[in-house]
């Protein structure tokens, strides 16, 4: 198990180019992990590395991300079954 910082994001979240920003950011912060949209209006991130960057990562996102409506954002660290050496977009 690695330990990972996993958000939803709830909102307009497709368009104005969220996850190529969340996949820019999370490669220069050097955290591992993927972005990807789920259900309607949702994204999905997991973030692996230096739990400090993720943190902030979450800071950046909510104060720079090309976000123009958000709902929610839920934000935890998890224990994740999977490591990863690289940051993706999975759709």
């Amino acid at each position: 198990m690695t330990k990972s910082f996993h958000c939803v994001v709830d909102g307009k979240v497709k368009g104005g180019n969220f996850q190529s920003w969340v996949m820019d950011t999370a490669q220069e912060m050097n955290l591992t992990g993927w972005v990807r949209y789920i259900e309607d209006g949702k994204a999905e991130i997991l973030l692996q590395g230096d739990m400090m960057q993720c943190s902030r990562f979450k800071d950046k996102m909510v104060a720079e991300a090309p976000l123009p409506e958000v709902h929610e954002m839920h934000c935890e660290f998890i224990e994740y079954d999977k490591s990863f050496d690289k940051f993706d977009m999975r759709g």
